[in-house]
């Protein structure tokens, strides 16, 4: 599991947690969001995400 980070806000996705109050089950890899998921905190799209090193 990895951990992604918007590089717009700094909102951290983190696979192995999901986000279960938005209906994103835990485990659930950040490549099966759907395409039109914006981040959370800033609404930025997936392509504000980079993986955590």
């Amino acid at each position: 599991m990895k951990k992604w980070v918007c590089i717009n806000c700094g909102y951290i996705y983190d696979e192995a947690v999901g986000i279960p109050d938005r209906g994103i089950a835990a485990g659930t890899r950040f490549e099966d969001l759907p395409l039109d998921w914006v981040c959370p905190e800033c609404a930025g799209e997936k392509d504000y995400f980079e993986v955590m090193s």
